[in-house]
């Protein structure tokens, strides 16, 4: 009878001891330490056309979102100190039409959103670039880096300092408004002179063929032909593991996370079904309590400490300017002509309400009465709110001049919730939410 052979795990090396994963002894600078058959070059320039046209899309409408702020208005409005050149674009904000602070800040969380996925996996598919040595070949070569560093930093700082906005959650260290405005300048910088040395590259690779994933290759002269593949394609693996996933189904699987995004997202923006469908985002279509008053708000009026006495039968709007300071009560103020105007309430975190009915007092009568009867000038405003920021804001002339720009002291019909704003607040087309300030307590009108 013969004796079986004990069976040998494939695991095991001659001597007994365990075959060490040949990976384990790579490191990350060894391309063979890069497994995914996933990676390639045409899977990056898919995922980096797509960032080229909506990061785009995202940066300019945030340079418009700061420039709605109407940053000139210092020191009331502006909260970047020494942005010298950086504010070289920024122009008059205008008030028309109306739904434009809307639109453009809608886009610009609504798509900032939607490409976290995208960002994502672009990040992922380069990585093993981030390993390769050494560091630097050429100046070329360290211009890249540079660029790559400015890109990559930059982009996970606007996207988490963003995200953490949109959640109301301000734990990093000072203004929003700063610090975004600042990060924005460093990823664009960087933006810009990565997307103009790999546009080109990109668009050859995505003519040259659809995407496919690499046939993996095997050991000996298989591997050799992979050598040579990977000098063609310098990120696919030249050791690829068997594929689990093809390079197809891996875009549309990050395709379909960014559309899962976009549609829990873009309804806190914009009106139709997808308001109930904003299930990701903070007060995408939640009302604040039944009535005419039932729609979002951003701070309530116990967050900034206002109360009931506040605004009670002593409140007066002080109205300030050439002809003195004059001092209105509610019932004054009701008693004067009244106008109506259809807008809506857009903030910086991107959500928005749809237009509402509010009816109030024009601010440019308000500027006559202060003394300019013929063109009213900038006016600074003050809140009654103790707590939180933006109790001081400024708007423009031609924001004062519109005949849309309100004093608003009702909104569908009914007085002003607390909340909103009651007794007096700010309505103005096309501006940031945050300059359409509630419980407001002094207008002085002149040059700021």
């Amino acid at each position: 009878m013969s004796r079986r052979r004990p069976f040998r795990s494939a695991a095991r090396s001659a001597h007994g001891s365990p075959r060490r994963p040949l990976s384990a002894l790579r490191t990350p600078a060894d391309p063979r330490f890069w497994r995914s058959p996933v990676r390639g070059a045409r899977f990056t320039a898919v995922l980096g056309l797509v960032l080229l046209a909506g990061l785009t899309l995202v940066t300019v409408t945030g340079l418009l979102s700061y420039a709605a702020y109407n940053p000139g208005l210092s020191p009331v409005n502006d909260k970047t100190p020494d942005r010298g050149l950086l504010g070289f674009y920024l122009f008059d904000w205008p008030t028309g039409p109306h739904w434009l602070y809307r639109l453009t800040q809608g886009l610009h969380v609504t798509v900032g959103i939607a490409l976290v996925p995208v960002l994502l996996a672009k990040l992922w598919s380069v990585i093993p670039r981030f390993f390769a040595l050494p560091p630097v070949r050429s100046l070329g070569h360290a211009l890249e880096r540079i660029s790559l560093l400015l890109l990559v930093g930059g982009a996970l700082f606007q996207v988490v300092t963003g995200l953490l906005n949109i959640q109301l959650d301000y734990i990093f260290p000072g203004s929003f408004y700063t610090l975004h405005f600042y990060g924005a300048w460093v990823f664009l910088a960087g933006f810009v002179t990565h997307a103009a040395l790999k546009t080109p590259q990109a668009l050859r690779v995505v003519r040259s063929g659809g995407v496919r994933r690499s046939a993996p290759a095997a050991d000996g002269a298989a591997g050799a032909d992979a050598r040579s593949a990977a000098g063609r394609d310098a990120l696919a693996a030249p050791d690829p593991l068997p594929a689990t996933i093809s390079r197809r189904g891996a875009l549309a699987l990050v395709g379909a996370g960014s559309l899962l995004l976009l549609l829990t997202s873009a309804g806190r923006s914009f009106d139709g079904p997808l308001r109930r469908l904003a299930l990701l985002t903070p007060r995408g279509g939640t009302a604040q309590g039944p009535g005419p008053n039932a729609f979002q708000i951003n701070k309530t009026a116990a967050a900034v400490r206002i109360s009931p006495a506040d605004t009670g039968e002593r409140w007066r709007l002080t109205v300030r300017g050439p002809a003195g300071e004059l001092r209105f009560s509610r019932a004054e103020l009701l008693a004067m002509e009244q106008h109506e105007a259809a807008l809506p309430i857009a903030c910086v975190e991107g959500w928005a309400t749809s237009d509402q009915l509010w009816r109030g007092v024009r601010l440019s009568h308000l500027a006559a009465l202060a003394g300019f009867p013929e063109r009213p000038p900038a006016v600074f405003v003050e809140s009654l709110q103790r707590a939180g920021s933006f109790r001081r804001a400024a708007l423009r002339d031609n924001q004062v001049r519109d005949d849309r720009s309100l004093l608003a002291l009702e909104v569908n019909g009914a007085p002003l919730s607390p909340d909103h704003g009651y007794p007096a607040r700010i309505i103005v087309p096309a501006a940031p939410g945050v300059l359409n300030t509630k419980w407001v307590e002094t207008l002085t009108f002149g040059e700021l």
